[in-house]
């Protein structure tokens, strides 16, 4: 079983980076948490490359895992402490890079993949921010070739209907 070691994690980082921004709705602080789980996880051995597939597919599949766990865990907890009655949604403040590249294409992009379902919107960002093919996207999603597929096509569908219209 090969050993991951810290250099081949290292020269992943900034793909892995953007692909837990995606797993955890672009919060930025979320994503260097989960990031930061996902390496002692590996380091320490509670996750194991056996070799099936590339590194960086497996290695997205422990961030998509370890983001939904991470989901989930504050969810029960919100829910154990009754918390959702305390949540306000204040609006974010704009972030100076978001409005540096904030063209009237980019918004609307980002609103139209924001539109997609959660399953379609993460093999679009696997396929087209993070390079990987739809075999390796299915396989980082927990999901089978064929369905990745069915979503990816979709996806694209809903988008065009979206940015183009009918």
């Amino acid at each position: 079983m090969p050993r991951v070691q810290a250099e081949e994690l290292e020269a992943l980082h900034p793909s892995s980076y953007g692909w837990a921004l995606g797993c955890c709705g672009y919060d930025r602080e979320e994503a260097q948490d989960v990031l930061q789980a996902v390496y002692v996880k590996v380091l320490e051995g509670g996750a194991r490359f056996d070799g099936a597939s590339t590194l960086k597919t497996w290695l997205f599949a422990v961030i998509r895992r370890t983001a939904a766990e991470r989901r989930r865990r504050r969810w029960m907890r919100a829910l154990a402490f009754d918390r959702w009655r305390q949540r306000s949604v204040a609006p974010a403040l704009p972030d100076p890079e978001q409005e540096a590249h904030g063209a009237e294409s980019a918004r609307r992009l980002r609103a139209a993949l924001r539109a997609l379902p959660r399953r379609q919107r993460e093999i679009v960002h696997l396929v087209f921010y993070q390079d990987l093919s739809l075999d390796d996207a299915a396989r980082v999603s927990g999901i089978s070739a064929g369905s990745a597929r069915t979503h990816y096509h979709r996806a694209k569908a809903r988008l065009r209907a979206i940015l183009v219209g009918p």
